[in-house]
C-alpha cells in the first residue's frame, strides 16, 4: 500500500519515471480487472473479483492458522507472500474498484504490474518448488525402501543354528569313550576288543 501511495503522487494521472534503462520503468495505470487485463470494464467481473479474493484469502488465513505449528517453513512463508500480494490488492478494489500499478517493463510487451502481483507470483513460485522438493523426497525414501527390501528379499537371514560360515553346524560329540577315558589306549592297542567265542 506505501508503494501505490508514492507511487499515485509521484506519477499520477500520466507521468513516467525510468528506474532501470531499457528494462524498468514507474509508469501509473489503473487496473479495473484481473491480471492481463481479463474481466477489464465489465461490472460482473469486479464482483466476481472481489467474492473470489476475498475467499481465497479467508481460506489461506484459516490454513496459516490452524496449521501453523505444523506446517513446513517454505509452506507457509509461500502462502504468507500470496496472502499479502492479495491483501494489497483487494484493499485497492475495496476502496477504488481499481488496482493501482506503476512497475512496467521495457525489455517485453508486459502488462503494468506491482509490488503485490511480484509477492502473488514469487509465493506461487516457491509453493510449487515446495511440492515438487517433498514429492523428490517421498521418491528417494520410497526408492530406498525397495531397494533394502530386495536385497533383503535375495540374501535371507542365516537359519538357526547354522554355522557363522554358512554350513550346516557340527552335531554335538556323541556320549562314548574318548581319548582320556579309561580303555582308550587298549583300544587303540588292540586290547580293547571283544573276547574270542570259546
Amino acid at each position: 500500500q506505501l508503494t501505490k501511495y508514492l507511487a499515485t503522487a509521484a506519477l499520477a494521472p500520466d507521468k513516467a519515471a525510468p528506474f532501470l534503462p531499457g528494462i524498468l520503468e514507474f509508469r501509473y495505470l489503473l487496473n479495473d480487472g484481473a491480471a492481463f487485463g481479463a474481466l477489464s470494464g465489465r461490472a460482473w467481473g469486479q464482483a466476481f473479483l472481489l467474492f473470489f479474493t476475498s475467499a481465497g484469502l479467508v481460506a489461506l488465513l484459516v490454513i496459516l492458522l490452524l496449521r501453523r505449528r505444523r506446517m513446513d517453513r517454505l509452506c507457509y512463508f509461500s502462502l504468507l507472500l500470496i496472502v499479502a500480494g492479495g491483501a494489497g490488492n483487494l484493499i485497492d478494489r475495496l476502496r477504488s474498484r481499481c488496482v493501482v500499478d506503476f512497475i512496467a517493463t521495457l525489455f517485453i510487451d508486459f502488462p503494468v504490474f506491482n509490488l503485490a502481483d511480484c509477492f502473488i507470483t514469487v509465493g506461487v513460485a516457491l509453493l510449487f518448488f515446495w511440492y515438487l522438493r517433498g514429492e523428490l523426497r517421498a521418491a528417494r525414501a520410497k526408492k530406498a525402501e525397495d531397494a533394502q527390501a530386495a536385497e533383503e528379499t535375495a540374501c535371507p537371514p542365516a537359519a538357526a543354528g547354522a554355522s557363522p560360515a554358512g554350513g550346516e553346524g557340527e552335531s554335538a560329540p556323541k556320549p562314548g569313550r574318548t581319548a582320556d577315558s579309561p580303555g582308550a589306549a587298549d583300544s587303540r592297542d588292540g586290547a580293547g576288543d571283544a573276547p574270542p567265542k570259546p
